[in-house]
């Protein structure tokens, strides 16, 4: 578990580099999320490169494409592409690694970035493992401010009534969107209440950049049996920086040079102080 914890923040620093040579990427979000994605590739699914085209394998859905630098990281270091390609090429013309996820890339089962759509199609991947027997589970994973779109609802509906419990959704909540806080912009109140309220098994993680949390919530969520089920991840937008966190600014934003050493300099601290802890 500590080597995943240090993990994160080599791949926080991958991120980062692919931003500064691809000038350009939602870095917050990247942030945020990396952690998640980290423990479901690493802790909880059942996907790697070996297994990509067994129908058996686990489906995953990132539904806030936006932040796919994150994705790539965690994909790279799965073995499914090397990452040096792409940091050299991210956001580079005709290059395949583009702002979004592409599923002409191994390792990405769907092209995703307009919201609301990752959940949804989740259900549908969900509802066919049901359909044809398959033992398979489906992850998605979407943003706190992706869930203003009314299509996360209907699949909410869907995905209770049909009772797929193969299903486990992920909320990013980190309370910032490119354009300010959750609870401004589209408040969301009591989310546990309102997934619950739709029929959903809510599991509620405190420190949602916490690996260990993380993995418990991922092995409760696998043991509902009749319902799907959804983390609800407590994060920081920007989380591994003190120049970035919980700032809206750096939804969408390219570090400069000395922003750049100063936040390389607070993830080698973080990672340091994870060996005495």
């Amino acid at each position: 578990m500590e080597n995943l914890k240090a993990l994160s923040y080599d791949l926080r620093k991958n991120v980062v580099d692919m931003i500064m040579e691809g000038k350009g990427g939602h870095i917050g979000g990247d942030m945020s999320v990396i952690d998640i994605l980290v423990t479901l590739y690493f802790k909880v699914m059942n996907i790697s490169p070996e297994n990509q085209d067994d129908p058996g394998r686990d489906l995953f859905v990132m539904s806030k494409g936006h932040c796919v630098e994150a994705l790539y990281a965690v994909l790279a270091a799965k073995g499914f592409f090397p990452i040096g390609e792409v940091i050299e090429k991210f956001s580079r013309f005709g290059s395949r690694y583009i702002g979004h996820p592409n599923n002409k890339l191994p390792g990405i089962e769907m092209n995703s970035g307009s919201l609301g759509h990752g959940l949804p199609v989740s259900v549908g991947m969900a509802l066919a493992g049901k359909m044809d027997k398959r033992g398979y589970r489906v992850y998605t994973v979407m943003g706190d401010g992706e869930l203003a779109e009314g299509s996360v609802w209907e699949g909410a509906m869907a995905a209770a009534h049909y009772k797929l419990d193969n299903l486990c959704a992920t909320v990013d909540r980190n309370r910032l969107q490119i354009s300010g806080n959750t609870e401004d912009v589209m408040a969301h109140g009591d989310l546990h209440e309102k997934f619950r309220s739709f029929g959903w098994h809510v599991i509620d993680v405190k420190d949602g950049n916490d690996i260990c949390q993380l993995t418990a919530a991922y092995e409760e969520a696998k043991a509902v049996k009749g319902k799907p089920a959804v983390v609800i991840a407590n994060t920081v937008k920007g989380c591994g920086s003190a120049v970035m966190e919980d700032k809206a600014a750096w939804h969408h934003k390219v570090p400069t040079a000395e922003e750049y050493e100063q936040i390389i300099k607070d993830f080698a601290e973080r990672k340091e102080a994870l060996s005495n802890e």
